[in-house]
């Protein structure tokens, strides 16, 4: 099984910016150019084998998803989006460095340019 979420996003082309330069994902399908076509709200987004849509449409999803990720070196994933250009925020803008949770996973949460929550994690045994 795969699943492939839809992420809710304002702006097609700020959201392709953040998830490909900041995120790492590829792009597989980029918006059609023509501002007419229906397809020019869209994009289909892979990273390490998992999938993304992106959408503007009205009736794909909401803002202020929650997407759980889990990863297998959650440490080098943080660096790398740092290095890409992840800003460390305060608490109240929710990105934050990786934290080891009284659940036992290693976990850091950042928000996407729509104020979608991205968690990683990383089982911590």
């Amino acid at each position: 099984m795969s699943i492939e979420p839809f992420i809710k996003c304002s702006n097609i082309k700020v959201s392709c910016s953040f998830y490909t330069e900041t995120l790492d994902f590829k792009i597989i399908r980029a918006p059609d150019p023509d501002p007419q076509s229906f397809m020019s709200m869209y994009a289909f987004l892979e990273r390490d084998g998992s999938f993304v849509h992106l959408s503007e449409h009205s009736g794909d999803g909401v803002f202020g998803n929650v997407i759980y990720i889990r990863v297998k070196d959650l440490n080098k994933i943080y660096n790398k989006f740092v290095k890409s250009g992840l800003k460390i925020q305060e608490k109240a803008g929710i990105t934050m460095e990786p934290v080891t949770q009284t659940w036992g996973m290693k976990e850091f949460s950042i928000l996407d340019p729509d104020g979608n929550r991205l968690t990683f994690g990383q089982n911590n045994e």
